[in-house]
């Protein structure tokens, strides 16, 4: 990679909506890029739409030049057919970026949380809250693409650290 921004995709993955934010990091500073939703449509089958979803997270990744890319964990739902369909469609989201060839890093709810507002038990207002301020040219954002930026700020403040491990 050329000297100079590193262009980070934070991802929000969901079968229904998965939620995608693209920072540039250069030293301490942030800027916004572009955020948006991955949206297939649930007329499709199962397998098609988790192909929609590694497809258009590719897309993502080729549009706006990124370097590497971060996805929050998935939590553990009360209902287990819900909680493996989601982790099936993590999978395919984290696909895009590893076939674009990006190093994609990891991070649980509650450490993105910290890492944006400081508090690991965070709502998701105060999270888009946090977003919008750390990210001025953000504006408006929808609760996934603000969850996907948050995992990209999580990534730029621990990404060093990562690497030193």
């Amino acid at each position: 990679m050329a000297n100079g921004p590193t262009r980070i995709l934070g991802l929000d993955p969901g079968l229904r909506r998965t939620g995608w934010g693209v920072i540039s990091v250069e030293g301490p500073r942030l800027r916004w890029m572009a955020h948006g939703v991955v949206v297939p449509p649930d007329t499709l089958p199962f397998a098609d739409r988790l192909l929609g979803l590694l497809q258009g997270v590719g897309r993502v990744c080729a549009d706006h030049g990124c370097h590497e890319a971060a996805v929050e964990e998935v939590f553990v739902n009360v209902n287990p057919a819900s909680t493996l369909k989601l982790g099936q469609a993590r999978g395919a989201v984290i696909l895009g970026p590893a076939l674009a060839g990006l190093s994609v890093a990891e991070y649980a709810p509650s450490l993105v949380k910290k890492a944006v507002v400081g508090a690991g038990q965070a709502d998701k207002a105060q999270v888009a809250f946090m977003v919008r301020r750390l990210l001025p040219g953000a504006g408006e954002v929808s609760a996934d693409a603000a969850d996907a930026l948050a995992v990209a700020i999580a990534h730029a403040h621990y990404r060093t650290a990562r690497r030193a491990a």
